[in-house]
Formats: structure tokens, C-alpha cells, sequence
């Protein structure tokens, strides 16, 4: 985000969301300087994890979702001095191709800040972060040790950038695996770099916190990111929230329909495996102090 000098202008009708990160994590992992290490070697659960996220990243591209974008400026007393908000429904035009149909954009009344081209592309890909295995070696893993969110168990690892390419978005803090499905299942981190020129132009990302949730007993989709922090400008820091809401998700097809697993050809035969119910964890806000859940 960069700060506004002038008079704020309407936005672009494509919201971006950023963020930023400290080393210190409110709810960090491995708290002794003894990490044991698991019963799977380190590098195993990282080509296993990487190669679902693979999957899930193709998976979620042929989802529909709604997509519900908050920034808020506070004030000195967390209260709401400005707002911009859109709600956008990820779709597929009549041709199949993804496409992004806004269904409700207020008047923005932010006064301090603004979005940049870099918020749009991590509100696309850093703050749903996707560690595949096509990615991964552009970053650094370091193994944490085991932590326990709600009733499931994982794996804790603290990522960052190998290096930092020109023109290229990153993320940079730490990830939770799902020790059975070996799929991420939160977030903690923010967007990097931080961008700072000579000519005084700032475009500083507040840290965030994303969970996900289980979808048709395969997945574990983005449904929700929450940011709440200080920006550090250089003239001055300006206090922001974010809040992004991802739900409704529904996998598109064209000529089959999908109904909890089974799958159901143009002549009504059915081709797959039925499923009474779909998994689906139950809605994730931290505001609730309650973590993602998984159906046993």
C-alpha cells in the first residue's frame, strides 16, 4: 500500500490487499530450543506437502467462489476512519474462462492509503499462499517442530525467499501442515519486499493471517485472512485492518454436474464414488478464537 499525498481518487475496480511480517508470531510453534525431529524425514513431508498443494492450486482454478475485500484505515482508538470495500464472485463466462464479476463496490473513503499494482497480485497469490512443488525452490524451509491446531495435528514450518527477483512478489513467515493430508491449513506471514525508492515513493505490506478450510472432503481452500497492523511510513505510521472473506465455493463444470463426490454424465449415469455429505470444517474466525476443524 502507499501512502496518498493528494486528495484520494475512486480505486480500481480489482481489489488488492497486501501485507507484512515480524519474526515474532503470536502463536509460534516449537517454543524450546529443542526441536524433535518426525517420524518422516523433514524433506519427505516437504515433497509430499508441495505436491498437494500442486493439486489444490489446479483444483481451486476450477472453483467459483465470492471474494468479500476489506481495507479499513483506524484511528488512534482502532475505530473505522476509512473504508474500501468490494465483493467480487469468481466465476466462468459462457466460453469457460475465469473471470471476476463485482457485485458490490461502495464509495471508497479511504484518505491515507491507496492500492498498488503489488496488492492486487498478493491478494491473488500471497495472501491465499500456495507453496507447490513447481515453486519451492525459491525458498527457504526450516523445520519448527509440531504444533496443534484445535483437534489437528502439524507440521511447522518457517519459509522465506531464497532471493529476491526484480519485479517478482514473495511470501515470507510461516506455514502449518496438516500431518495426514499434508496440506497447508494456515498462514502466518506477509508479502515481500517492502518498497522504498530514492525518489520517496513508499509501498509498505502489513503482516496477515490466513486459514483454510476443508471443501468436498479433498481440499483445504483460503477462507478467511485477517491483517491488523501499522504501517511505518516515513512520514508518519498509519494504523489499517484488512479482512478477506472467501466462501460459497462450488467446482465448475461444464458438462457434468457435481453433487458431494458424485459425479452424474449427460444421461444421468453416475461415474463416481457417492458421498452422503461433503467435509467441510467448520467456518474459521479468529475473532472466535477458534482454529480450522476437521471432521474425523
Amino acid at each position: 500500500m502507499f501512502l496518498r499525498k493528494v486528495t484520494p481518487l475512486i480505486l480500481i475496480l480489482v481489489a488488492g490487499v497486501s501485507t507484512g511480517f515480524t519474526q515474532s508470531n503470536p502463536t509460534t510453534a516449537a517454543q524450546s530450543n529443542a526441536i524433535q525431529q518426525p517420524a518422516i524425514p523433514v524433506e519427505e513431508i516437504i515433497r509430499r506437502f508441495s505436491e498437494k498443494e500442486k493439486q489444490f492450486k489446479t483444483a481451486r482454478a476450477s472453483y467459483t467462489y465470492r471474494q468479500d475485500v476489506k481495507v479499513q484505515e483506524l484511528d488512534g482508538n482502532d475505530r473505522v476512519a476509512g473504508e474500501f470495500n468490494q465483493v467480487s464472485d469468481i466465476i466462468f463466462d459462457s466460453t469457460g474462462k475465469r473471470t471476476e464479476k463485482i457485485v458490490f463496490a461502495p464509495r471508497v473513503t479511504l484518505q491515507k492509503i491507496g492500492m498498488t499494482s503489488e496488492d492486487l497480485q498478493d491478494l491473488r497469490e500471497i495472501q491465499p499462499f500456495v507453496l507447490t512443488a513447481d515453486d519451492i525452490q525459491k525458498y527457504n524451509l526450516k523445520y519448527g517442530g509440531k504444533d496443534k491446531i484445535d483437534e489437528i495435528e502439524c507440521y511447522v514450518f518457517d519459509v522465506g525467499p531464497k532471493k529476491l527477483e526484480k519485479g517478482q512478489r514473495y511470501f515470507e513467515g510461516r506455514i502449518w501442515v496438516d500431518d495426514q493430508d499434508f496440506q497447508i491449513v494456515k498462514t502466518y506471514g506477509k508479502a515481500v519486499p517492502d518498497v522504498r525508492t530514492g525518489g520517496g515513493t513508499e509501498n509498505l505490506f502489513p503482516k496477515f493471517e490466513t486459514y483454510r478450510e476443508q471443501v468436498d472432503g479433498l481440499y483445504w481452500f483460503p477462507t478467511y485472512t485477517r491483517a491488523v497492523d501499522t504501517l511505518r511510513f516515513s512520514s508518519g505510521p498509519v494504523r489499517m485492518r484488512e479482512i478477506i472473506k472467501y466462501d460459497n465455493y462450488k467446482k465448475f463444470l461444464a458438462d457434468v454436474k457435481l453433487t458431494y463426490g458424485t459425479v452424474v454424465d449427460e444421461n444421468g449415469k453416475t461415474t463416481g464414488t457417492a458421498v452422503d455429505e461433503p467435509k467441510k470444517a467448520k467456518a474459521l474466525d479468529p475473532s472466535t478464537s477458534k482454529d480450522p476443524k476437521k471432521k474425523p
